[in-house]
């Protein structure tokens, strides 16, 4: 059940890092990052104020390939990750949160460029697996806090992803791989690059992926093109452009509850599209009993649902997520003076999505007892950021600014099946001509951010010191409207968010570091989530009073490195004000009004260990552990006309917030072979606000073993083979999927897959 509507605008919130990485720099210039991947598979870099930390191209090569840079950063501290297939790629599924906050709390940038929140139904972005492919991406960058000053972002209450291309020197020749595994899965993937390393140079790739659903029947594929130049056009003087293209359709895992486990076990899925007559007998009982499950008494629709059903939203009538993206970028950057340095670069975005569900709740003109209801997205946005950064004696100065235009076109239809015995529609393919539009909103929305810092090296002291604001104003109106969802004007603004941090010199490797942070949210501009999912009557009720939410991050911590041992430990207190809860007034399939208010305060506790080890003969080790304490501070009160409710939910810990994550893994590389095993345990994650229902903890075991074979090329031929949760763990990976209810079960949870194992090959020339 698709619904973003349910997701709360605040579900989960915080935790801090334990070992920091490389020198923060501007977004805008924040391409060099990727310059050079750094030879550590794991940057902790020394000196810096606050949390950071990055990983190279070497994290994702070693993974299975095509597996998302989300689920390469789940080794870090206090990062939960989540997602039903084993690459992490599976958009309705993924989900990262940082130090308890939830993905649509973060921020995600892509050599600067604006992600929005990466969710399902992003209205300002675009998921990273459809930005860039894996194989391109040169360094990932985590910061645990509140994130860089210098992202463009406004909704980066917990944390920030930044995420660097390649730079196309690192890039020359030729590089391709081919992948077959688990369900029938194959990929390819092909690069050239041109040029000179200190000259004009380019490249150029395509990605091709497609495989069956590891449960059910459908398939997930995708294919992207990418491609990025750098021309010198002289003396400190760079040109910088980049273009993606990516068309992704993915057959969805049914939704399922902890009663539906234990009834049906974790390989009940929907009807995929070879159970069509069966999902029209379950559409026609449902419709002769209310939905209600039990014996029909109309003869024409049958006596009893096909075994082990009991209920219509066990199961749907296939379900699809499409998204094709295009999204360019043109960048400058110039020297100036001895010192300083001045970088802009402007982008546009353009995005065709929709989701789709055979719904048993709404009858196609033709007759048959259940339609296409597609949730569609329509995104044009288009925006420049720039700064500039210079030297000063022991000043080190950053200014910078953003400004972004997103038209954003969000709209609910219905498409008709053909017949009783043929749907005439595939679920794979964009819908066309719908018999009915229930609401269809276009939202414009301004964003203007500003920042500015200073590094201050005063030797074995620095201090930073710095703030942002921003100003979003959002205008609604309706192209359809027949449920009266809100329109209207929303305005966000906070000139001044507030960073301090200092980092002090201890000597022999150790250091000392702590920092503060404050930081605000702006609203969700959707008609599934934020302000306008709610009635006109409902918006025009809070549009005066409501809040937006902010955080207060306050954390310290020591680390130390050495040519062997680099480790880190840090603690880290949040305060978050101004919670806002979407409220759900319906099953998610339905798609009904939302109900949204602040509802108090969140705060978090947190510890964060972590070390990396390097062992004579090619042998590391890595470990990470933390602890996280996160509970809601206030009861939740409901008022409905003349009642009034109120939940108990002071002192109950946030949804999807294991208090304990541990990650360890052991490694292996020489010239010939290669190979890792890693662990990963999370504790018990509660699924409602009351907390009276939890999916359990889980150990997952991935491993990767390799052989390296040179024949003279660029790089060796590889032959690599991954095993995905090694020993068939059957377990709930993401939970959330549809929102978070009070109390009790429900329909929220999806399952992880199971063992799954790869084998690529892997040239270079």
């Amino acid at each position: 059940m698709r619904i973003v509507a349910v997701l709360l605008a605040s579900t989960s919130l915080f935790a801090a890092p334990a070992f920091a990485a490389a020198q923060e720099a501007p977004a805008a210039e924040e391409a060099i990052a990727a310059d050079s991947a750094a030879s550590e598979i794991v940057v902790l870099g020394a000196g810096q104020t606050r949390q950071v930390q990055e990983l190279s191209t070497a994290e994702l090569t070693i993974l299975a390939s095509g597996t998302s840079p989300l689920k390469a950063i789940e080794k870090l501290p206090s990062v939960n990750f989540q997602s039903a297939d084993a690459f992490g790629n599976y958009e309705w599924s993924t989900r990262v949160t940082i130090r308890g906050f939830s993905q649509n709390q973060l921020g995600f940038n892509l050599d600067g460029i604006p992600l929005g929140d990466m969710s399902y139904g992003n209205a300002n972005g675009l998921h990273i697996s459809r930005a860039i492919s894996p194989e391109n991406i040169g360094i990932t960058r985590v910061s645990q806090g509140s994130g860089s000053i210098a992202a463009q972002s406004t909704n980066n209450l917990g944390g920030t992803l930044e995420f660097f291309s390649l730079d196309p020197k690192d890039a020359l020749g030729v590089t391709a791989s081919g992948s077959y595994g688990s369900a029938n899965t194959y990929r390819g993937f092909a690069r050239i690059g041109l040029g000179t390393t200190d000259g004009a140079r380019a490249y150029a790739s395509v990605q091709y992926q497609n495989g069956d659903k590891w449960k059910g029947d459908g398939q997930q594929r995708t294919l992207m093109f990418n491609g990025r130049g750098v021309v010198p056009l002289g003396e400190g003087v760079d040109l910088d452009g980049s273009i993606s293209y990516s068309d992704r359709a993915e057959q969805d895992y049914q939704d399922l509850s902890l009663e539906m486990i234990d009834r049906l076990g974790y390989d009940w899925d929907n009807f995929g599209p070879s159970r069509y007559a069966e999902a029209i007998v379950v559409a026609d009982v449902a419709a002769n009993t209310g939905y209600s499950g039990v014996t029909p008494t109309n003869p024409a629709a049958g006596t009893t649902y096909p075994a082990p059903f009991v209920i219509a939203d066990d199961a749907y009538y296939d379900a699809s997520g499409l998204r094709k993206d295009t999204l360019g970028s043109l960048g400058l950057t110039i020297a100036t003076g001895d010192t300083g340095k001045l970088a802009i670069k402007g982008y546009y975005h353009e995005n065709d999505g929709q989701g789709t569900w055979g719904t048993p709740y709404r009858a196609s003109p033709s007759g048959v007892p259940m339609s296409i209801r597609t949730t569609e997205y329509d995104i044009k946005r288009k925006g420049a950021f720039a700064s500039w950064t210079g030297d000063f004696g022991m000043n080190k100065l950053l200014i910078g600014g953003w400004y972004e235009k997103n038209d954003f076109i969000h709209s609910r239809k219905f498409y008709g099946y053909e017949s009783r015995t043929n749907p005439g529609r595939d679920h794979r393919d964009f819908q066309r001509n719908p018999f009915f539009t229930q609401w269809s909103i276009a939202f414009e929305t301004d964003t203007i951010q500003y920042y500015v810092s200073d590094d201050i090296d005063l030797g074995d002291l620095k201090i930073n010191v710095g703030w942002k604001g921003f100003s979003v104003d959002t205008n609604a109106f309706s192209l359809v409207n027949t449920s009266g969802l809100a329109t209207g004007d929303i305005k966000v603004e906070d000139w001044f968010q507030p960073h301090v941090g200092l980092n002090y010199q201890l000597g022999n490797g150790l250091e000392a570091f702590a920092g503060f942070t404050q930081v605000t949210r702006a609203f969700q501009a959707s008609a599934t989530g934020g302000p306008f999912s709610t009635t006109q009557a409902g918006f025009d009720a809070i549009k005066d009073t409501l809040k937006p939410e902010s955080s207060d991050t306050y954390e310290a911590g020591l680390r130390y490195q050495s040519g062997i041992i680099n480790a880190s430990f840090a603690g880290y207190y949040v305060q978050f004000r101004d919670r806002l809860l979407v409220i759900p007034t319906a099953v998610g399939i339905v798609g009904s009004a939302n109900a949204l208010q602040n509802v108090g305060a969140v705060r978090a506790l947190g510890l964060e260990a972590a070390v990396d080890v390097k062992l004579p003969g090619g042998f590391g080790a890595f470990a990470s552990y933390s602890y996280n304490d996160t509970t809601y501070r206030d009861d939740v009160t409901i008022k409905a006309g003349a009642t009034t409710t109120v939940l108990p939910t002071a002192g109950k810990t946030v949804v999807d917030t294991p208090k304990h994550l541990l990650r360890g893994e052991l490694s292996y590389d020489t010239d010939m072979f290669y190979g890792r095993l890693g662990v990963n345990y999370m504790s018990k994650r509660f699924f409602n606000y009351l907390n009276d229902r939890s999916v359990g903890s889980r150990t997952l075991v991935d491993a990767t073993i390799g052989y390296r074979l040179d024949i003279g090329q660029r790089q060796p031929v590889e032959l690599q083979l991954n095993a995905v949760n090694l020993f068939d763990k059957r377990y709930v990976a993401t939970i959330g999927s549809n929102g978070f209810g009070f109390s009790g079960d429900n329909q929220t949870l999806l399952a992880g897959a199971p063992r799954q194992v790869f084998a690529t090959l892997k040239v270079g020339f």
